[in-house]
């Protein structure tokens, strides 16, 4: 890997910060009208909440596994409760609906799709799918192996379900199917399509990174990695996939027909004294935010190369972090959060 590494500079304004007494589980800007653009957090007791200070008790629990919903209308939530619900505004304070109800089971990965309206939940090796316009719609696919991420495609059509040995593609609303079954060793756990739907990449539990082209299913092999891989985004309409799991965001070139293969990743933000555990990308735009494993959190504009420290405070990891629109937020594993706005 090549390195780049911009000059942080102080952020432009002072974030707000929020001290909730549970794991931050996921962090999400809320893109209904209600809630004003508002960042949301998962928690891991259980709530929903947003930055003015409403909260929701969503799970009995820990909330697992966080998305927005298909409507862009507050979000949908996994808890080891076995219950998937959706949380929204209402006023002055949250409308909550159960989408599905599996006893005894923990809804690990969540995947929704503004495209096609569906909401796709993993419950050890099953994977359901529900329409949210269609009370009566589900489809359920089983795997081997329990599932441990999910991801639609641009269009929300296919899906893809990260699990031992690889990754299985699914039609999303086809009932009787057999999967395409994208196969690499090992245990993926987190899986992202490009824009263009022609490339598929895995997070696994190794400190590595696979991919294929999907059109022939060519293997791309993406190595290099200090630490496990939670995060990854494509940007700059596809050209760049950013990943975590290094001492700087790694960012691996995927301009023509072949990607990254034959070619030398980027590394930007690089800090020798700690690592990037999450990061957040809008596939459209240039910018990107990250945050780090000692607690602070940096935007950066690729095109400029111009970043930006918002928090500079070290402290927990932080566990959870969105880029939308004009504003980033974060959380951290000790319940630590807060919201800053794009300062470029």
């Amino acid at each position: 890997m090549t390195s780049s590494t911009p000059t942080a500079a102080a952020a432009n304004a002072a974030p707000r910060t929020f001290a909730f007494d549970a794991y931050v589980t996921d962090a999400l800007i809320d893109g209904s009208p209600s809630a004003a653009g508002q960042a949301v957090f998962a928690l891991g007791d259980g709530q929903v909440a947003w930055a003015d200070g409403v909260r929701g008790e969503a799970h009995d629990g820990a909330v697992l596994c966080a998305a927005a919903h298909p409507s862009g209308d507050g979000v949908v939530t996994g808890g080891d409760d076995g219950r998937v619900v959706w949380s929204r505004r209402a006023g002055d304070g949250v409308e909550q609906a159960v989408l599905a109800e599996l006893k005894g089971r923990w809804i690990d990965a969540l995947a929704t799709s503004a495209d096609s309206g569906l909401v796709a939940f993993a419950a050890g090796r099953d994977v359901h799918v529900r329409d949210v316009d269609d009370a009566r719609f589900e489809r359920r696919f089983t795997h081997d192996k329990s599932v441990a991420g999910l991801a639609f495609d641009p269009k929300g059509r296919r899906l893809a379900a990260a699990t031992y040995g690889g990754v299985a593609l699914w039609y999303a609303r086809i009932a009787e199917q057999k999967p395409v079954m994208l196969k690499w060793a090992g245990s993926h756990v987190a899986v992202a399509f490009s824009p263009d739907g022609k490339f598929l990449l895995s997070a696994m539990q190794e400190n590595a990174l696979h991919g294929w082209r999907l059109s022939d299913a060519k293997d791309m092999r993406m190595g290099g990695y200090p630490a496990k891989i939670k995060s990854l985004a494509f940007l700059e309409n596809g050209l760049w996939l950013a990943t975590s799991g290094a001492n700087g965001v790694v960012l691996w070139p995927f301009q023509g027909a072949n990607g990254p293969m034959g070619k030398q990743a980027n590394e930007i933000g690089f800090d020798e004294s700690a690592l990037v555990a999450r990061l957040s990308a809008e596939p459209g735009r240039t910018l990107l935010a990250a945050g780090l494993d000692d607690g602070r959190v940096w935007v950066c504009d690729l095109k400029t190369q111009r970043l930006e420290t918002l928090k500079a405070d070290k402290g927990p990891p932080i566990s959870a972090l969105v880029l939308k629109g004009d504003a980033v937020a974060w959380g951290d594993e000790e319940g630590g959060a807060g919201v800053a706005p794009v300062p470029f």
